[in-house]
């Protein structure tokens, strides 16, 4: 019925969309979902192309970034991203990921992310280890990440960014000054309270 599988998956994504009256949030993973994964290059996929051709523009793509686990995230690779599906994507974080090898658990800050991504991104998701507990430091560390970006957002119309900034209390960090070292510094303080707090529970 359809000549490639890119307008395949967009054709069938369309009509979902369609069908649900076109939900603010509709996301769409693409076979090739990250750069290693694109032959020869994003910028040159045909794949890609089809489908920034033919997904209808309210819904988002989901990225992994260089690779399906991404050390870095740069603006340049954004950039090519975006020109190719003709919209911001929206990451799928594997940096914090484990289920490939639960021997695995990364318990470090969010880090190796330039400064100046969200106003690149239509969002971010974080794809967290399996072991619940171990999640705090990622999920803490990715908050004041975002705090740090949200001064330059150059984009202040996306959904949640405005709420979100309210949140922020005068101690925040400005934009820009985001330092994986002292993220970890306040979560580690944070965690260290919430275990202290849940020890004084009754039953344990």
């Amino acid at each position: 019925v359809f000549p490639s599988l890119a307008q395949a998956q967009a054709s069938v994504a369309n009509e979902v969309y369609q069908e649900l009256g076109q939900p603010s949030v509709f996301l769409f993973c693409p076979t090739e979902y990250c750069s290693s994964l694109c032959s020869p290059s994003p910028s040159q996929s045909c794949y890609l192309q089809t489908i920034g051709q033919e997904l209808l523009p309210g819904i988002g793509v989901i990225w992994t970034g260089p690779k399906v686990v991404s050390q870095e995230l740069s603006a340049g690779l954004l950039e090519e991203v975006e020109a190719v599906l003709r919209r911001h994507p929206v990451i799928w974080d594997n940096l914090y990921a484990n289920d490939y090898d639960c021997r695995r658990v990364f318990l470090g800050p969010y880090m190796g992310r330039a400064p100046g991504l969200m106003s690149r991104l239509q969002g971010l998701l974080l794809n967290p280890n399996c072991e619940l507990q171990a999640n705090f430091i990622p999920i803490h560390t990715l908050g004041t990440w975002f705090r740090s970006e949200l001064g330059g957002c150059a984009h202040p119309d996306h959904a949640g960014m405005e709420p979100v900034a309210a949140l922020g209390d005068s101690q925040g960090p400005q934009e820009g000054s985001y330092s994986p070292q002292e993220a970890l510094e306040l979560a580690l303080c944070d965690w260290v309270a919430e275990i202290n707090q849940q020890a004084l529970e009754p039953g344990r």
